[in-house]
């Protein structure tokens, strides 16, 4: 005989109280396995290069970890790292905050505006496959010193993917929005201020996300080829002389210096945009 509804409305909490009584399965933190991944790939590193393995590739012929360690410790305590770094920085910060405005503002031009898509977009279109360390010559020629060279190859790296991203975003905003701004009585800069420029912050952050990535390549591209200071200056010179164990202090330089600032572009748009819903990335 099936219960009646009240019975199972009263036996409902004793089943969640059971329910809940269960031992969940213990997760590991997401931080704990993070930090193990790298160890476990640095213990393999170590095991590869130590024993000399040669199998498909040539682990042989690369510094084990105690090897780059040591060299990182003793770069550490030398004032060209610190040089090196700090050149490397302003490359990049520069570069990529005059790409930031302007990829943002050509986005909303070209998103919005048919008189700039139709002066703008060929010209975009056309320069945006070529790939910015490739006009490192042009960039010789048309500037008086390699530092303004360098800056304006970052700069170009940088500002295609957030122009993109920006102009998309504009593309995608609902008309609905900006339809009911007119409706109220708004101007075109009220429009522009409290529709598009808060529409669009998801998809100009995820550009500048992008773009401080690929910034980052081709700086360290661009200071091998034709830099005197910064870390892929000094990367490069390292190889050159057979300093292996300082190629590798110049890899993972760059590395953390990659995954610093595009952790701080994060942040900032995470801080900007908080009035997103997000839902399970908010627990990660």
């Amino acid at each position: 005989m099936t219960a009646p509804p009240a019975m199972l409305v009263q036996d409902a909490p004793a089943v969640a109280v059971r329910v809940r009584g269960r031992a969940p399965r213990r997760a590991w933190p997401s931080w704990l396995v993070r930090v193990a991944s790298v160890v476990a790939a640095i213990a393999l590193w170590q095991v590869l290069t130590a024993n000399h393995i040669r199998f498909l590739l040539r682990f042989d012929t690369l510094p084990t970890v105690t090897d780059i360690v040591t060299a990182f410790a003793h770069r550490l305590g030398t004032q060209d790292y610190w040089l090196d770094l700090g050149q490397s920085l302003i490359r990049i910060l520069t570069g990529f905050a005059l790409a930031a405005v302007a990829g943002v503002v050509t986005g909303i031009v070209l998103g919005r505006s048919r008189a700039g898509a139709n002066v703008l977009g060929p010209l975009t279109e056309l320069a945006r496959p070529i790939p910015a360390i490739a006009l490192v010559p042009v960039a010789i020629l048309l500037f008086p010193s390699d530092e303004a060279g360098i800056v304006f190859i970052t700069f170009l790296a940088a500002y295609f993917p957030i122009m993109v991203s920006t102009r998309h975003a504009v593309r995608a905003l609902p008309t609905l929005w900006e339809d009911s701004v007119r409706t109220l009585g708004g101007s075109r800069w009220d429009v522009l201020t409290r529709v598009v420029l808060p529409g669009i912050l998801p998809g100009v952050f995820g550009g500048l996300s992008v773009g401080i990535g690929v910034a980052w390549i081709c700086v360290i591209s661009a200071e091998m080829i034709s830099g005197r200071l910064g870390v892929g200056y000094r990367t490069w010179q390292a190889y050159t002389v057979l300093a292996y164990p300082d190629v590798f202090v110049g890899i993972i330089t760059i590395g953390v210096l990659g995954f610093l600032t595009s952790a701080a572009v994060e942040v900032v748009g995470r801080r900007v945009t908080r009035w997103l819903p997000r839902g399970e990335e908010d627990r990660r």
